[in-house]
């Protein structure tokens, strides 16, 4: 087998796992009290959550044409550089990779903040053990595809889980006798800001958290049979998140009074400690890092195939297409990971992580107007699965992620500066890296 050749190793059920751990992050834990503080209705909570969830759903049954049409490693880079050619392929592809790259250091980082809370000795070593949990997985991943992807499957099922159990324990149990008293959050009126402007705060909440639903598209080339698994593993992976989410959304709406939910950082602990009393949050905080495991895990398996496939065609450096014995593009898994640490090391992943999103929602618009465009110039491609409603569907969602990336420009118009200058001084980058 050629040394840039990846192996087709992968099915059903490690779609639908990396799926779920390349989406299901800390977001659900951390969102749902800025998202009530912005709406402050129950009722509006779940529609919110519904809506985008309709989005991801939507939106993979348009990327499922992409994917089984361009069965490769690389997902939104490779519907870029097929439809607009290399120069937007190699945009898209960087700004995919950095926007995972920066998210991967913010959740070590993040990880390592929680493993200094259960272990107070470790607290002072937070950037050591970030990096320390980086080159573990390295190692672990060096060994071969088909091991990294069966612990995939186990850390989504363990995620699932636990936050199953937790949606249980929130309608079942009776609050402990030791619980301490619901402090009082600050709901913002609806009428005192308007209730657009609350709702559009709240769908970009909710936006980033189901970032990632696309995740399956990375490894149609490594699926045994794309055509039939991709369909299975999006569409029963988006729709396990949508189900997620909205439980325990409801959950903490049944647990929390609406105004202590919008006080909350983390409403998941202040659910479990009013529940099980002082000391009990800790337990979130272990499903925390079990969440932030399934998806560094998940975008170490990704991130990298973007430079590989980028690498193969002549768009990065050659040598990072290398395919190990185990079917793991090595070097591209290695450098994904450094890049990651020196991020760390400079304390500079927060300030890309702001960047990132930009990127994301860039990356996002790419695919939708990627498939448009295939549709025009290359209508007799061979498509395995065509995307549900086209021309609606499709071009609805194109306009809804540009909206949302205007949003993005506005919330945060001095990061989003940042990333219109790296796509400005992108194509010199483009032709030195190219020759």
């Amino acid at each position: 087998m050629a040394q840039n050749q990846l192996k087709k190793l992968l099915g059903v059920g490690f779609g639908v796992a990396v799926t779920i751990g390349g989406t299901i992050g800390t977001g659900i834990l951390r969102k749902p009290g800025p998202v009530a503080q912005d709406i402050g209705n129950p009722t509006l909570i779940i529609a919110v959550w519904l809506a985008v969830g309709a989005y991801a759903l939507v939106g993979s049954l348009s990327v499922m044409e992409l994917g089984t049409m361009l069965p490769k490693a690389g997902a939104w880079y490779i519907y870029a550089r097929r439809a607009f050619g290399n120069y937007i392929g190699f945009i898209i592809g960087i700004s995919s990779w950095l926007g995972s790259v920066a998210a991967m250091a913010f959740g070590a980082a993040v990880m390592s903040e929680y493993i200094g809370l259960l272990v107070p000795v470790l607290i002072n070593w937070q950037k050591v053990v970030a990096i320390s949990i980086l080159l573990a997985f390295v190692a672990f991943h060096w060994i071969g595809v088909r091991a990294a992807g069966r612990a995939q499957e186990v850390m989504s099922v363990l995620k699932a889980v636990g936050l199953l159990a937790f949606v249980v324990a929130c309608f079942v149990v009776t609050p402990s006798s030791s619980a301490a008293p619901i402090s009082v959050g600050t709901v913002r009126p609806l009428a005192e800001k308007g209730i657009w402007l609350g709702i559009l705060a709240a769908l970009q909440s909710v936006f980033y958290t189901y970032d990632g639903w696309h995740t399956a598209a990375y490894f149609t080339e490594e699926d045994v049979n794309s055509s039939r698994n991709l369909p299975r593993s999006m569409m029963g992976g988006v729709l396990l998140i949508i189900v997620i989410y909205v439980l325990v959304n409801l959950a903490l709406l049944h647990v929390l009074p609406i105004e202590t939910l919008a006080g909350s950082k983390l409403a998941a602990a202040d659910a479990v400690q009013f529940l099980f009393g002082p000391g009990s949050a800790q337990v979130v905080t272990f499903l925390l890092m079990i969440s932030i495991m399934g998806i560094i895990n998940a975008q170490l398996m990704f991130n990298p195939r973007v430079i590989f496939s980028m690498a193969r065609d002549g768009l990065f450096f050659r040598a990072v297409s290398y395919v190990n014995a185990g079917g793991t593009p090595a070097l591209a898994v290695l450098l994904t990971a450094l890049t990651s640490i020196v991020l760390i090391l400079t304390n500079t992943y927060s300030k890309l992580s702001d960047i990132a999103t930009f990127f994301f929602v860039l990356c996002n618009a790419s695919g939708f107007a990627a498939l448009i465009r295939l549709r025009q110039t290359e209508p007799d491609l061979p498509r395995p699965i065509r995307a549900w409603g086209y021309p609606f569907s499709t071009w609805t969602l194109l306009i809804v992620s540009l909206a949302f990336l205007l949003g993005v420009i506005i919330g945060d118009f001095s990061s989003s500066l940042y990333a219109l200058g790296f796509i400005a001084v992108s194509y010199p980058v483009y032709l030195l890296i190219k020759r």
